[in-house]
């Protein structure tokens, strides 16, 4: 198998996204980006929301580039370059409860000062995760069709048995 040099995650809150780009990154030595840091211009003083056309320029800049992994469950329009031009789109449709606990888990995490977090971990943002959630599943036939075009480089991944096969074909050997 040709190992993908340009990948794109889509997942809920909680499917495991930032998991396995960490994952894919140190395994491929390929730059991993958040789509909610082009989203989002981070500062100390609180976040701003970037334009539809900083967006965009931020994520052609990376897609020009001859590698990276993009995770993210952004479904807009500016996006679609980074589905046009990933050389593979994984799929994270982990169960529900299952990404509600990891959300739990992460927000005490974070409480804790354990894990980082990009943003402000509020009682509200983790209220809103938990509603993107549940909504994501509403969502997925919309994100199912958007992608159907590009069914011959999409992996769906359910669990992390499935997740753990399919990496086993994407080992490289860095000698």
């Amino acid at each position: 198998m040709k190992i993908p040099s340009k990948i794109r995650i889509i997942g809920s809150v909680g499917s495991g996204k930032t998991t396995l780009a960490k994952l894919l990154a140190k395994q491929l030595r390929i730059t991993y980006y958040e789509l909610d840091n082009v989203v989002w211009y981070r500062r100390k003083t609180g976040d701003i929301k970037r334009t539809i056309e900083e967006r965009t320029k931020i994520l052609s800049s990376i897609c020009q580039q001859s590698a990276w992994i993009i995770k993210g469950v952004h479904r807009d329009n500016w996006v679609i370059p980074s589905i046009k031009h990933a050389d593979l789109i994984i799929i994270l449709d982990t169960n529900k409860h299952v990404r509600s606990f990891r959300i739990c888990k992460r927000f005490l995490r974070q409480k804790l000062g354990i894990e980082p977090a990009n943003y402000q971990p509020t009682l509200s943002i983790f209220i809103s995760m938990l509603q993107w959630n549940r909504q994501f599943e509403k969502e997925k036939q919309d994100i199912c069709n958007m992608l159907s075009s590009y069914n011959d480089k999409q992996v769906i991944i359910t669990n992390k048995q499935a997740l753990k096969t399919y990496l086993s074909t994407l080992r490289v050997n860095h000698e």
